[in-house]
């Protein structure tokens, strides 16, 4: 399998993970206010201080983002690009995020594709501190109760990354067991979730949110995404027993590689390694 060499060891613990409760929802984000604020107001509102959500239509502006980059300096496997300030407003055909805090105060990790004002398509890393709501637009959402995602220093990738962490209760409403994960580098990506509910005797599982990067892309349908460096979202997720009757992930994904070439598709099961992470919910339906 694809693998790319980090600048710091191999930590022991390859599934980070948070059992938790939680509950899906949806909400619409208002116009005017930073995407941050927006979303965090949306949580805040069901009684959640975060979690994941994904959209598919929006409008943004103004509006920042960075693309997945080489790295410079050879202090990380990959890096970001200069950040890109699109002028008027750009409109998004999806995307994924994860809401949680770094450094005491709530942030997000958030990847889509969209087209620019003047009809350029591209896609990549939305900036919490450079991103308005430019129109309102609604969200599926999924609070946490119990976890949530916080940034800290990663010493593998060398990068400052969200993970789950237990959390006190909120006491918001929940209906669903959940686990809070984030897979470390140069694992599958399917086998990993695979293992993961196989482990616990879940055999049924939805992915919620779902923000990170593989090493290129293989896809069901004959696609091949061949530069190592992506921005990924998922945009449906599933693992549930297969036609042989033993567990399949079917994860359904967009994404942007460092040169801008843009794909989607379903991931090939056993062929689609994390490059740096990948952080999503897994909601626990049998």
């Amino acid at each position: 399998m694809r693998s790319i060499k980090q600048p710091g060891a191999p930590v022991a613990e390859r599934i980070q993970s948070v059992e938790a409760r939680g509950r899906a929802f949806s909400f619409t984000l208002q116009a005017g206010v930073p995407l941050l604020e927006a979303a965090r107001r949306g949580f805040a509102a069901e009684g959640f201080a975060g979690g994941v959500l994904n959209f598919e239509r929006g409008a943004l502006g103004p509006f920042g983002y960075v693309m997945p980059a080489l790295s410079k300096t050879g202090e990380n496997a990959a890096f970001y690009s200069d950040t890109y300030r699109p002028g008027g407003i750009t409109r998004t055909s999806l995307g994924s995020m994860t809401l949680g805090t770094r450094d005491g105060a709530p942030f997000f990790h958030c990847h889509g594709l969209w087209t620019e004002a003047d009809g350029k398509a591209s896609g990549g890393h939305m900036l919490p501190d450079e991103t308005i709501v430019a129109e309102p637009f609604e969200v599926e959402a999924f609070g946490l109760d119990g976890a949530m995602f916080t940034a800290e220093p990663d010493v593998e990738t060398n990068f400052k990354l969200f993970g789950p962490v237990a959390a006190a209760s909120s006491g918001a409403r929940t209906t669903s067991r959940a686990f809070a994960l984030r897979l470390r580098p140069n694992q599958d990506f399917a086998g990993c979730l695979e293992d993961f509910c196989r482990a616990r005797g879940i055999s049924r599982a939805r992915i919620h949110g779902g923000v990170g990067s593989t090493i290129g892309a293989r896809f069901t349908h004959g696609g091949v995404t061949e530069p190592f460096a992506t921005e990924l979202a998922i945009t449906s997720g599933a693992i549930a027993p297969g036609a042989a009757g033993t567990l399949e992930a079917t994860l359904d994904v967009a994404l942007i590689d460092y040169t801008g070439g843009i794909a989607q598709g379903r991931l090939i099961r056993g062929d689609n390694p994390v490059l740096m992470t990948m952080e999503l919910v897994l909601e626990v339906l049998g």
